[in-house]
């Protein structure tokens, strides 16, 4: 790059954004932008500034290149500018410079000899217009500088993306409803959507066979949801796969999805119906209990996911439940169909029963809900003692149990289902060798309770305490059982709770099958159950035949725990398998539960036992009295008699009242660990 004469210390005129001009020194030339650095003293202290160099040609045309004065297309360039700087010396330094301020142009006086600006005898008619054309030409030669350049780029990219984004935005309004509050999440969906290619299963699919088979149910958006105007988080989009589309936000609250994905033996969308899913999950489990075996299908999932919607059919209102269409009528139905056709001559008797298990307490639904007891033989068999069973000849007479037995289970209202099942619900259909009345292979259909009920451990309500601790306690069970059936010899941790107890015979045995339907709600309220659900569902399957074996191993012996009661040794097992999901805390909680249940019981039965004793006590009573009335009674015998039956009735009421003071300290203990737990959540 030519610079002409410029070079380092030279002083030249600039002009300064407010029109003024004064001088300057050079203090640097950069040939590659064509600009000069300047700097000047004013007003006690040294500033700088970086011009273009065709300004400073502009405003010092004698610093131009010897060749571009005298060229044919400039002609006489240096004639051509109409200001001439004053002569003043080039090779001063910066900070000796004082500010020469700009200079009328119009004032051609004589007396203005210092100003330094002469006429163009050339051009004297347009000497009355030269302050005009001055400025003119100054403006039309100087160019902007870098950093104006750079900030001109800014402001047309923020132009332009604030364009693009009206657009987006316009374009957005067309094909979603912006009304919606989670509209973007719903336009995320639908985008991922359409990557995804649908395969549902159908009719036509193939069953398999599997010991455990897992299984997922998504249930349509219910009323309520659909009046929140809430979103569907949840994607099926073969028969295998499940996709949940869970709604994150970032710290800068940009919005985005993160899509997960599990795999179970089937999955059903919303258009499924019940008799889809039975058969693909109950159907095949029934011809196993002919074949000598014991089935079990759960239905497991958050309160309100369409689980009692399945197992008994569909609800219009509290007590008014369709149960044609559930899987407890449909598997009853096809036992019958079997018994009158393929096993004719086996000679075989249908029973049913119908029992709920309510904070570890276990009530019959046949019965007037009267309460049993679950105890162990010396053969180590689980007996429900006083279970009403009752012989079915046809399916009227399954519907008629099933329908009494849901009128009387304990249910409440919560914000998900104005039928809200508290209770796990065991619907049992035996087949007995008809005359011995020997047990010949047995089907058991269990509706859990919601497992969100599960966390309800921080209550400031004892019996909302104790119910959610059961729940909890016998999922993490029946996973452990669930998983010992898939793993031949494995211990069998049946005793940690009452659901897992009373289905003890259905984990044990070559010929035993589960069968679990997880459902899921697909609202986005309820993503968080819903990726629990399918985690528990997940754990189970893929602890099974033919999947990967995760964690600790299962073949816990209960000799391990040394000298722990059987029921202890149990929760042990469960702790060492679900070190994430079962605290030191809560395992303590349990563990306190479980012996305040063992303890109430204790009390119940030694109260029992004295009311009975009571009445053999008074007839003692008459008699001792009935002595008295006679003239020469032996008062020593009386006496003695007495004091006897004192004594006794003393030792009775002592030890009832030790064992009543054990369980108002169980009581105070449960009490004080739910609130270090409420405290730490």
């Amino acid at each position: 790059m030519d610079t002409g004469l410029l070079k380092l210390g030279v002083n030249v005129d600039i002009q300064r954004t407010d029109g003024r001009i004064h001088s300057a020194v050079v203090s640097g030339i950069n040939s590659d932008t064509r600009s000069v650095t300047v700097e000047w003293f004013e007003r006690g202290e040294t500033k700088g500034k970086e011009i273009e160099i065709d300004a400073i040609f502009q405003l010092n045309p004698e610093f131009l290149p010897p060749a571009a004065r005298s060229s044919p297309e400039n002609g006489n360039a240096v004639d051509n500018f109409r200001y001439i700087p004053k002569e003043t010396p080039r090779n001063v330094k910066s900070q000796g410079v004082k500010p020469s301020y700009s200079r009328l142009p119009d004032d051609h006086s004589g007396g203005g000899g210092n100003i330094g600006c002469q006429p163009d005898l050339n051009n004297m008619d347009n000497l009355q217009g030269g302050d005009e054309m001055r400025k003119n030409n100054n403006n039309s030669y100087r160019k902007k500088s870098n950093c104006v350049k750079e900030v001109e780029k800014i402001k047309q990219k923020r132009v332009e993306r604030r364009a693009q984004q009206i657009a987006l935005r316009e374009q957005q309004e067309q094909d979603y409803d912006t009304s919606q509050p989670s509209w973007e999440f719903d336009a995320m969906i639908r985008e991922f959507r359409k990557t995804l290619e649908y395969r549902p299963i159908t009719n036509t699919d193939p069953i398999e066979n599997h010991q455990i088979c897992v299984c997922l149910r998504k249930r349509p958006l219910n009323r309520k949801e659909a009046d929140r105007r809430e979103i569907d988080v949840i994607t099926v989009p073969n028969k295998d796969l499940v996709i949940v589309h869970e709604p994150k936000q970032k710290v800068d609250l940009t919005k985005y999805l993160e899509n997960q994905s599990f795999r179970f033996d089937y999955s059903f969308d919303e258009n499924s119906t019940n008799e889809m899913i039975y058969r693909y999950t109950a159907q095949p489990l029934v011809e196993c209990t002919f074949a000598g075996g014991m089935a079990t299908c759960f239905a497991y999932g958050q309160t309100g996911s369409g689980k009692t919607h399945t197992m008994g059919g569909d609800f219009s209102s509290k007590g008014k439940q369709d149960c044609t269409k559930g899987i407890y009528v449909l598997a009853a139905s096809d036992v019958f169909k079997l018994l009158s056709s393929k096993y004719k001559k086996a000679d075989l008797t249908v029973g049913a029963s119908f029992f709920e298990i309510y904070s570890g307490k276990v009530f019959d639904l046949l019965n007037n809900k009267q309460k049993l007891r679950v105890l162990e033989d010396g053969k180590q068999q689980i007996q429900v003692v006083g279970l009403k069973e009752e012989e079915i000849q046809r399916v009227e007479d399954v519907l008629r149990l099933i329908q009494h037995g849901n009128n009387v289970r304990t249910s409440g209202v919560t914000s998900a289902n104005n039928h809200s099942s508290r209770s796990h619900a065991v619907f049992q259909i035996s087949l007995r060798k008809r005359g011995s009345r020997k047990l010949h292979g047995k089907f058991s259909l269990i509706d859990l309770a919601g497992n969100e009920r599960g966390a309800d451990t921080s209550s400031s309500d004892r019996q909302t305490r104790m119910e959610g601790a059961e729940i909890n306690k016998s999922l993490l069970a029946l996973k452990e059982c669930i998983r010992a059936l898939g793993r031949r010899g494995a211990h069998l941790p049946f005793r940690a709770s009452k659901l897992t107890q009373v289905l003890r015979d259905s984990f044990i045995g070559e010929n035993s099958r589960t069968c679990m339907i997880s459902m899921i709600s697909p609202g986005m309220s309820c993503c968080e159950h819903t990726l629990n659900t399918l985690r528990y569902a997940d754990r189970v399957k893929e602890l099974g035949p033919g999947g990967p074996v995760e964690g600790k191993p299962s073949d816990y012996s209960p000799t391990a725990g040394g000298g722990l009661s059987p029921q202890k040794s149990d929760l042990e097992v469960l702790r060492n398998a679900n070190e994430g999901e079962l605290s030191e805390e809560m395992f303590e909680f349990h563990e306190v539960i479980s012996h305040m249940q063992e303890e109430e019981e204790a009390v119940i039965d030694e109260h029992r036992e004295i009311v009975e004793q009571s009445y053999k006590w008074i007839d003692v009573d008459k008699k001792l009295l009935k002595m008295t009335d006679d003239v020469d009674y032996d008062v020593e015998a009386y006496a003695k008699q007495l004091e006897s039956l004192l004594s006794k009735k003393i030792d009775a009421m002592v030890q009832l009242r030790e064992k009543v003071k054990n369980l108002r300290q169980e009581l105070q203990q449960e009490e004080f660990l739910s609130k270090n737990i409420k405290r730490m959540k």
